[in-house]
């Protein structure tokens, strides 16, 4: 594969729009994948995706997309490289309060002399070609996630690691460590504030802001001057569109 095939990494040039996927299903990852997102995001933190389940998703989500993405159950080498070498394009790594913690991040996603990847791209050499271990590291991105208070005190650092060029909130863990409860919680002066300032430092330090939202919210995170918001999820969707066909016909 020549490098101009290879997929550009995201940047803030243009807001990025995703789409959530925690249902272990290649049918819902390849539907997702036609619909034209900019990214699909499948989460093994909190989703229902495990190891079995997480390659034939990438294989149903690649030949549509050009960034499928994973969020990382844990800032761990395992689970990091495994998700890489079955060609993901990057990885959303939780609970990153410190630099020291996004530098061990950005390591993993790399090879040496700049990180600590083990060598052994299996399926990520078949996708992206024999030079992919010479090229990964072009277009890997690893991805922090800004959600504890530790990491709004380090912001400044995480933002500062070499390799670190997006980051992503969880606002529900912020929220909870902001002692505000689960889920989003616009117009308490802390949370507003606590996006604010990471979006602000983001544009400090040339980073891309991302945040986990939904269609109704999509429109105010960009406006705040988020650039890469997952506007969509398949398992709340889902539920949502057969409650609402369920409500209308039992109304009539």
């Amino acid at each position: 594969m020549s490098p101009d095939q290879f997929p550009a990494p995201l940047d803030a040039e243009s807001p990025k729009l995703g789409c959530w996927l925690k249902v272990p299903s290649t049918v819902t990852a390849e539907a997702a994948s036609l619909l034209g997102f900019d990214y699909i995001s499948i989460d093994m933190q909190h989703g229902l995706v495990d190891r079995h389940d997480l390659v034939p998703m990438l294989q149903a989500i690649h030949p549509h997309s050009p960034w499928p993405i994973v969020r990382v159950p844990a800032n761990d080498p395992s689970a990091i490289g495994w998700c890489l070498d079955g060609g993901a394009t990057g990885v959303i790594v939780p609970l990153v309060s410190s630099a020291a913690e996004a530098e061990a991040a950005v390591r993993l996603c790399r090879y040496p002399p700049a990180g600590h990847r083990s060598t052994g791209p299996t399926r990520a050499s078949l996708v992206y070609g024999s030079d992919y271990v010479a090229t990964a590291d072009s277009f890997i991105q690893c991805i922090p996630m800004i959600e504890t208070t530790g990491a709004l005190e380090s912001l400044d650092e995480i933002l500062s690691v070499p390799g670190v060029d997006v980051v992503y909130v969880g606002p529900s863990d912020l929220s909870m460590n902001l002692g505000l409860g689960p889920g989003n919680h616009d117009g308490e002066p802390s949370f507003d504030d606590a996006l604010a300032r990471i979006v602000k430092a983001c544009g400090r330090h040339g980073v891309m802001p991302g945040i986990h939202a939904n269609a109704t919210l999509a429109p105010k995170r960009l406006d705040q001057g988020f650039k890469m918001v997952s506007i969509a999820e398949d398992l709340n969707g889902m539920r949502e569109t057969l409650a609402d066909a369920l409500d209308s016909v039992r109304r009539r």
